[in-house]
């Protein structure tokens, strides 16, 4: 079952190896995503970064509106719109069913929701527990692998995406996609 730990307001990591500033753990590898909306404009940047103390995603962004949104690791590192159906379903090496809510264990892409505030600012980071990143079953195949952010927020349960809504936020990591 994934697990997540949310934490406070930390800065994205900027660098590839080296000490955080914040944290004073290693970091020994950033992959990052640039996050657009349908229309091609710019919706923020995420982060996958593999530290001394385990791996964490990091998310720094603009919503088009205030509110609560699904968001979810898929397995096809493509993200063309308009509706991005082209990131494929949810990352699920365990082929689990969807939402953490589930008594049978959540699926590895399910994440939780993010907020955007009055000032529409998503801004998040967690730590990520049993991800694997790359080799078999690792998100980061021969073709990457994507983050989604829904419409409306997912209610952690019903499958396969939470009731969450259309896709309106798309980023694709890539191993290439190294900081």
């Amino acid at each position: 079952m994934q697990k997540f730990l949310p934490l406070l307001m930390i800065p994205v990591v900027s660098g590839c190896a080296g000490m955080t500033p914040s944290t004073g753990k290693t970091v020994s590898e950033v992959i990052s995503a640039d996050l657009a909306r349908a229309d091609g404009s710019w919706a923020g940047v995420a982060t996958i970064s593999r530290r001394s103390d385990g791996v964490f995603l990091s998310i720094e962004g603009q919503s088009a509106q205030p509110g609560t949104f699904g968001m979810h690791l898929h397995a096809v590192g493509k993200c063309e719109a308009p509706d991005f159906a082209s990131a494929g379903g949810h990352w699920n090496p365990g082929m689990k069913q969807h939402g953490h809510d589930n008594p049978l264990g959540a699926h590895g892409g399910d994440l939780p929701n993010i907020v955007a505030g009055a000032d529409n600012k998503l801004k998040l980071e967690l730590k990520m527990q049993d991800i694997k990143l790359e080799g078999d079953g690792g998100f980061l195949d021969n073709d990457g692998g994507s983050i989604i952010i829904h419409e409306k927020a997912d209610d952690y349960k019903t499958d396969p995406s939470g009731n969450s809504g259309k896709r309106i936020i798309c980023g694709v990591f890539k191993s290439g996609n190294r900081i």
